[in-house]
């Protein structure tokens, strides 16, 4: 068998104390632990090592003879027994340390036949440790029209079905948790979360930054000139808005509070920013052309 490292397996020094081994122990075990990764041969490989180090440096006694004998510890009292007959009268238990490669028992399997007989259920001592389940991530596509009110919407996610409410004034890359709906614990543990990135397509003839929505509006050059009024399409309905005359193209005009909802403010919107595009009519008739000459020549 070869030499496993425990306090590298760890990742702690040699002179840790049992609280830094716990500590080190359950982050790992968690990380590493076969049901958090199936199928996966690496991990549960490690996983047992891990466990072995545990069972090992977490026992002083064993801990001490594992400083001592290295991979051979469960045959210390054997091998000091063997030692003490050919030792040298005087010669005391431990004068010289035991070196890697020079003992006098053999190789074993791939682990510790300890560990062996122990984790024939993955580890029957971590049957008490509970880890938290995993969680899962999802994306939720919306329409921007959908979002401008609050609603239910109903998913499946990992097989489950669920029914979220998705406030008004959601953005497009919000995320929100869903707690207790991620994976299983493991051992009684409690299940980890869903975490749901909302991804907002426009589906609207709004621009929108922030809580602000904006809109190009074609307005005809005799309205412009000689005003009027003229319907504007808002997400809430529809608007009528008084046209001065001479207005010019690019004329901005606000509709306060016409704008989107802000997230989880009930009643408070941002406002609609309208832009005026004057249209230049086109396919002139010849006296349309011969009314344009005369207003020319009367300006």
């Amino acid at each position: 068998m070869d030499y496993i490292d425990y306090y590298k397996i760890l990742g702690i020094h040699k002179n840790a104390t049992a609280e830094e081994i716990k500590k080190a122990y359950r982050k790992l075990a968690r990380q590493h632990h076969p049901d958090l990764n199936p199928e996966d041969r690496e991990a549960e490989e490690l996983f047992q090592q891990i466990n072995e180090a545990n069972e090992v440096l977490s026992d002083p006694e064993k801990r001490k003879k594992y400083d001592q004998y290295g991979k051979d510890w469960k045959q210390a009292d054997q091998y000091e027994a063997s030692g003490a007959q050919q030792r040298p009268s005087g010669a005391q238990a431990g004068d010289a340390p035991f070196e890697e490669g020079n003992h006098p028992f053999g190789d074993g399997g791939d682990f510790s036949d300890f560990f062996a007989s122990m984790f024939g259920d993955r580890g029957n001592g971590n049957r008490h440790i509970k880890f938290r389940g995993q969680d899962f991530h999802a994306s939720f596509q919306l329409n921007l029209s959908e979002t401008y009110r609050t609603h239910k919407q109903r998913f499946t996610v990992n097989g489950k079905n669920i029914r979220i409410t998705v406030p008004a004034g959601i953005e497009n890359g919000q995320e929100i948790k869903l707690p207790g709906y991620g994976g299983p614990g493991i051992n009684g543990g409690p299940s980890g979360d869903l975490y749901i990135t909302f991804e907002i397509k426009n589906d609207t003839a709004f621009t929108r930054k922030g809580n602000d929505l904006y809109k190009m509006v074609p307005l005809n050059l005799y309205k412009a000139i000689l005003g009027g009024e003229e319907t504007i399409e808002t997400l809430s309905g529809k608007v009528k808005m008084k046209i001065p005359p001479e207005t010019q193209n690019g004329t901005k005009v606000r509709l306060k509070g016409k704008g989107f909802p802000l997230y989880k403010k009930e009643g408070i919107f941002g406002d609609l920013y309208i832009t005026y595009q004057v249209q230049i009519p086109t396919h002139l008739t010849a006296k349309e052309k011969d009314l344009f000459e005369q207003l020319a020549n009367e300006r």
